[in-house]
């Protein structure tokens, strides 16, 4: 993080680049009148130097006098967010702008959503902002830094800490103690200790807050570089029982001679582990893949039996875990197919134990592509990283044997079109065969056929029609 020194550098940097866009909107707003500050993250992000393409301003114009003077420097201008005082707009080919009005909003104790206010002044502004990292502006006229509440301070310190009091800026936004708890992933900050008090003491507060935003929120947790100390954060302050409760269940009591292990930590290794494979392969922040590893054992919970000698199981805990999983994302409103994906991930993530054992058939092989479909690459990735054993030899072997099972799907991949996986007859052959029309009959002998392909490979048509009708003689 930047010292003092460094972050205002950055700033007299960044600005230097982003000052034809802020000069040319500056202009307009002073002739009308206006004041407008560049604020919030875009400030934040300039200070550490990393600002990008999209820029925040807040002005003392209201929205539709935002949007007439916005025109003037720009054709592409958008009033989606204009209810809540705000209008966006693309200026000069790649800048993004969202410009707002001076905002005071606030939750009522009984609603789920905010009641819109425009307020009158920067300050009465800044101070309804998040935190105070968030909470800094720049003049685009003069370049005057405004810092009323020390968040450059704060920046240096890596802290997050409110504007106000926390229990006052909770009340207003009670999302934002789920944003405090992303911020220490995204940011790598610290809550200050008041903070912890009030996100511990007004969790329940969360209740009111729409499924979709809570969602979103935890998302955008999940696909920051570094989840894990957010996530702690959303543990330990009583945030995580209000919203997915399954979570902090992993933290099962460890008997004494720590004969399973601790499932909430194995189950953020698992999801450090995924990021880690998810970046070498190449792949971008993928929010199914990093659900499916935070939640693949929630299961285990209602599955733990002790058995004889001590031992400690969790028979079937992939099933329980998969529907627990549907019916908690189902409830935070993702989508279907990330429902599906995440819950078929949790459901396949065992199936690979056993495969370095005895070894697997091309069957077995061609059934495990068959049944995670285009869910493979995910599958490979969330079963490496469930390997968190601390025997290095036993890891060795887990390694050696999936990257043996991956060779063998590449390879029966190029030799069979793995990825097609249908039978050697299809729909229209099989009725002329067995002279049926479309219907029951059909779907049958499809599904009869498709095992034998996945059991013995491509057969040929004339095989397959042979067999085909063998078993419609015996079947039909």
């Amino acid at each position: 993080m930047p010292s003092l020194t460094q972050a205002q550098d950055n700033a007299v940097t960044e600005l230097m680049r982003i000052a034809p866009v802020i000069d040319r909107l500056g202009e307009v707003f002073a002739s009308a009148g206006h004041e407008l500050y560049l604020v919030g993250g875009s400030v934040r992000d300039a200070l550490m130097g990393r600002l990008g393409h999209d820029l925040d301003f807040t002005t003392s114009a209201r929205p539709d006098e935002i949007e007439r003077l916005v025109k003037k420097v720009s054709r592409q201008v958008w009033d989606i967010g204009k209810a809540f005082g705000t209008i966006g707009a693309n200026v000069d080919g790649g800048w993004v702008v969202e410009i707002t009005t001076y905002r005071a909003d606030t939750y009522r104790p009984d609603s789920r959503k905010p009641e819109v206010a425009f307020g009158d002044t920067l300050k009465g502004d800044l101070v309804r902002r998040d935190f105070t990292v968030n909470a800094m502006a720049v003049d685009v006229r003069t370049r005057t830094f405004v810092d009323p509440f020390g968040g450059l301070a704060d920046l240096a310190a890596e802290v997050i800490r409110t504007p106000g009091t926390p229990e006052q800026s909770f009340s207003d936004d009670p999302l934002r103690m789920m944003r405090a708890a992303r911020f220490t992933s995204q940011l790598g900050f610290v809550p200050a200790p008041e903070v912890v008090t009030a996100m511990r003491e007004m969790a329940e507060r969360l209740d009111i807050i729409s499924a979709e935003r809570v969602r979103d929120e935890l998302s955008k947790l999940l696909l920051t570089p570094r989840p894990r100390n957010g996530l702690n954060v959303f543990v330990a302050t009583g945030l995580a029982a209000r919203v997915l409760p399954e979570l902090p269940a992993l933290q099962l009591e460890v008997d004494e001679h720590h004969r399973h292990k601790d499932v909430y930590e194995h189950s953020l290794t698992v999801l450090d582990q995924a990021i880690a494979l998810e970046q070498a392969r190449g792949h971008r922040p993928d929010l199914v893949l990093r659900l499916a590893a935070l939640l693949h054992d929630i299961g285990k919970p209602a599955t733990r039996r002790y058995e004889d000698a001590g031992k400690v199981s969790f028979h079937h805990h992939d099933v329980v875990g998969a529907k627990m999983a549907r019916k908690r994302l189902k409830a935070l409103h993702f989508s279907s197919d990330e429902i599906k994906q995440v819950s078929m991930l949790i459901e396949l993530h065992l199936r690979f134990h056993g495969y370095g054992e005895g070894g697997w058939t091309d069957s077995a092989v061609r059934r495990y592509v068959r049944d995670a479909g285009d869910q493979v690459e995910r599958l490979h990735i969330l079963t490496r990283a469930d390997c968190t054993t601390r025997n290095r030899k036993r890891a060795a072997a887990l390694r050696a044997a999936y990257d043996h099972l991956e060779a063998r799907i590449e390879e029966l991949a190029q030799q069979e079109e793995l990825d097609a996986m249908r039978p050697d007859l299809n729909g229209d052959q099989i009725m002329a065969i067995l002279g049926v029309p479309a219907g029951p009959v059909v779907g049958r002998a499809y599904k009869y056929l498709l095992e034998l392909r996945i059991d013995n490979g491509p057969l040929g048509e004339e095989e397959a029609a042979r067999r085909l009708t063998e078993w419609a003689a015996d079947n039909l």
